[in-house]
């Protein structure tokens, strides 16, 4: 009813960093091309999330993928007052 989002994060497989910036996939919750604002601020949440984990020394992708999904979902109604299914996905590269 709220739509979704998917946020793809692409690791290192050999030190399990994020190596460049997630991509945020929408569907039937913004048009991306008129929230661009938006868009950056989901990815600035996530690079926090994942940055939050590491200084934790979390490296267990579930962990980090719920971390994500959390902190994604709670800025979301924090601004939208919508409540859209979130993804993670995590790939290693």
């Amino acid at each position: 009813e709220d739509g979704m989002v998917v946020v793809v994060m692409p690791f290192s497989s050999y030190d399990h960093c994020m190596i460049s910036e997630p991509e945020i996939v929408t569907r039937g919750f913004i048009y991306v091309k008129e929230a661009e604002e938006l868009i950056e601020e989901l990815k600035r949440v996530t690079y926090e999330s994942v940055d939050a984990c590491r200084a934790q020394n979390i490296a267990d992708y579930s962990a980090i993928k719920s971390k994500v999904k959390n902190n994604i979902s709670g800025y979301l109604y924090k601004n939208t007052h919508r409540s859209p299914m979130i993804l993670p996905v995590i790939t290693e590269v």
